[in-house]
């Protein structure tokens, strides 16, 4: 576990330091990691005006804004398997992508008429993707006798009408329009700013604190619904309130970056790997897995067709798909 722990930070560290330094302007890593001490008093900033301005206008905001998700798409998909005792869950699993792909497609349809993406589109993201969460919950999750395959059932149900009114609306529209949502329904930090990361700030914060701290009742959890009550765990409790922590986090992010695959799945399955099935080490070590995995994943989307980038969701599934797929072959087989 300290390995393991070390290890994570130490890539970390690394994301993070390379997300500023690499780039199509080539700017030296002690000269950047000057500046950042520069700030708190140690140094001097030997950075010229336009590289400051790369470094922490376009750079940093973009490696911070990347953390975040990575943090919360990592923790939310490791909290949804737990949950639902589902290895295959992942952060979008209750309608989260559907609705905020609704509402994006919206916004850009009949707001912005294909021209432009309105500034407002990250908002209506949002209220699409908790509304979807939200329906979800009250068709699958408030009877009394519920389990997690009617909540699982409803997201599926939701998705596919919220899916189906997004490709009405994406039929009515232009050749632009759907350029445009393609473009924000694969994911990307490229609109990074300042803004963005303290908008989302609070909201990982919270969410992902929440997700943690309920890593000892998912571990009781797995071992079945029944059996958690006779130990005294509020089982519909612990539910709703992960539930809401985890989709309230991802429709943030979501709404922000748009939709960013494969991460909420590998991330908590290749911490398994390394730590074992405890949720009290899976959730606080994916926290950071899954932030540097996606700065990691966007130094190579906006490197690698240098000046021009790949849709971050693109890298994330070319890198997590081969790797599922590489940990699925890993696996014991399960006997039924």
């Amino acid at each position: 576990m300290v390995v393991v722990a070390a290890f994570t930070a130490v890539a970390l560290c690394v994301a993070g330091v390379g997300g500023l330094v690499i780039g199509p302007t080539s700017i030296g890593v002690g000269r950047v990691v000057g500046s950042l001490f520069s700030y708190v008093g140690v140094g001097h900033n030997t950075l010229s005006p336009l590289q400051s301005a790369i470094v922490w206008q376009f750079r940093a905001p973009r490696m911070v804004l990347g953390l975040l998700a990575g943090a919360m798409l990592a923790v939310a998909g490791g909290t949804y398997q737990g949950v639902f005792r589902n290895p295959l869950a992942d952060p979008y699993l209750l309608g989260v992508a559907a609705g905020a792909g609704l509402g994006a497609t919206f916004a850009i349809v009949n707001v912005g008429r294909g021209l432009a993406t309105p500034a407002w589109t990250p908002l209506l993201a949002f209220v699409g993707a908790m509304t979807a969460v939200t329906i979800t919950w009250l068709i699958g999750g408030r009877a009394l006798r519920s389990n997690v395959a009617t909540l699982i059932l409803a997201g599926v149900a939701v998705s596919a009408l919220l899916t189906s009114a997004q490709t009405f609306l994406q039929q009515q529209s232009s050749v632009g329009s759907i350029t445009r949502v393609y473009i924000w329904l694969l994911g990307s930090l490229a609109s990074a700013s300042w803004s963005s990361v303290w908008l989302v700030l609070p909201y990982v914060l919270v969410c992902v604190s929440v997700c943690v701290a309920a890593a000892r009742a998912l571990d009781v959890m797995s071992v079945g619904e029944d059996e958690s009550r006779s130990l005294g765990v509020p089982v519909r409790k612990v539910r709703f309130v992960v539930i809401a922590a985890a989709s309230l986090g991802t429709a943030a992010i979501v709404s922000a970056v748009g939709l960013i695959g494969f991460v909420g799945i590998i991330v908590p399955h290749i911490v398994r790997l390394l730590v074992g099935t405890s949720y009290r080490r899976i959730l606080p070590i994916s926290v950071f897995f899954g932030a540097a995995f996606l700065v990691f994943a966007d130094t190579i989307a906006r490197t690698v067709i240098a000046p021009s980038e790949l849709p971050l969701g693109v890298v994330t599934a070319l890198v997590g798909a081969p790797v599922f797929v590489l940990i699925l072959s890993l696996r014991r087989p399960v006997s039924v």
